[in-house]
């Protein structure tokens, strides 16, 4: 491509396709202020990177979860319909049983989901209780009898010994989300635990060898250079897997009747989070059907490789199926 054409910032940028090394912050929000009309732009160089360095053409990475325990959390995370500080209106459980786990991996499997994971509500386990031994059988079970089957988990903070029996029973992901710079997270997502408590239990899933699936949310209140900032935190941390989430705002949360943000905005942090990632997994999350809709697969074109197809814990999502058939439409550009 005659990068000639390009806005100089775009074409300084095309330096990564080219060596694959990242974006420097500082060239990242100049990225950031570049106009809407040059989103696109920018979005054919992030799906350029992503295709050579994160093996974009071979296949989609996708995932499913099951909300295995719902509501009643103590923690006031001002997005979330399950925090007990919120007034949504939700189903309301405590752990489920084996049987259910086992049910709802294998429905992923039939429709071929290769990664799926067990989410609970709470602050999380910092030591081993009865219940977290109970979520180590799930995994031992799904193991053994859906061998092929990437089993994954997001329960919340760990301490030591949780993180190290979880690396012993060969989670292929930890999912925990940082969700904003971490200098905001505590005016706009929780106060009741803080991002260090997140930021540390990163730290004992790498010691243990577990892969750390960590991302953020988009529209609670972030400016770019917020997102600009996440997105380097997250280069620090050298997580795995990168979930991008655009809120979802539901009623009875803090967030209920937020403004969406621009599609533009949007693209430009998925493109600028694949430059400064490389060969990271970037998966689009929450707000793709429901908030995203005619703009989903521009999204997916802009540097992601991979999504959360099924549902999202308390919001609805889309049939596996669909999704499978969106993922070979998009599979077609690249």
């Amino acid at each position: 491509m005659d990068t000639m054409t390009l806005h100089p910032q775009i074409a300084a940028a095309y330096r990564v396709l080219e060596t694959g090394e990242p974006i420097s912050r500082a060239e990242a929000l100049l990225l950031a202020d570049l106009p809407g009309e040059l989103a696109l732009d920018l979005a054919a160089l992030a799906n350029k990177v992503k295709n050579r360095y994160s093996n974009g053409t071979e296949s989609l990475h996708a995932c499913s979860i099951m909300n295995a325990k719902s509501g009643v959390c103590g923690e006031n995370c001002k997005f979330c319909a399950q925090s007990s500080h919120n007034r949504a209106d939700i189903e309301v459980y405590d752990l489920v049983d084996e049987e259910s786990v086992l049910t709802e991996a294998r429905n992923c499997t039939a429709e071929g989901v290769s990664h799926f994971g067990i989410v609970t509500s709470g602050y999380g386990y910092k030591k081993i209780t009865p219940e977290f031994q109970r979520v180590l059988a799930m995994i031992k079970r799904l193991h053994n009898e859906l061998p092929d089957l990437h089993v994954c988990a997001s329960l919340g903070v760990l301490g030591e010994e949780p993180a190290a029996a979880l690396g012993a029973a060969g989670i292929a992901h930890y999912n925990i989300n940082i969700q904003v710079a971490p200098d905001r997270y505590h005016d706009l997502i929780a106060d009741t635990h803080t991002v260090e408590e997140r930021i540390e239990t990163i730290k004992l899933l790498r010691k243990n060898n577990i892969s750390v699936c960590c991302g953020g949310i988009m529209g609670v209140g972030e400016s770019m250079q917020d997102r600009i900032a996440m997105i380097f935190a997250l280069q620090e941390l050298d997580v795995s897997v990168i979930p991008l989430n655009v809120l979802v705002p539901i009623d009875g949360t803090p967030l209920e009747g937020s403004e969406p943000v621009s599609v533009a905005d949007i693209v430009k942090a998925f493109a600028i989070c694949r430059l400064a990632h490389p060969d990271k997994i970037i998966k689009f999350a929450a707000g793709r059907e429901t908030i995203m809709k005619d703009f989903q697969g521009l999204l997916m074109l802009s540097g992601a490789n991979g999504y959360l197809t099924g549902g999202y814990l308390t919001t609805r999502g889309r049939e596996v199926a669909e999704d499978r058939m969106f993922a070979t439409q998009i599979a077609s550009f690249n």
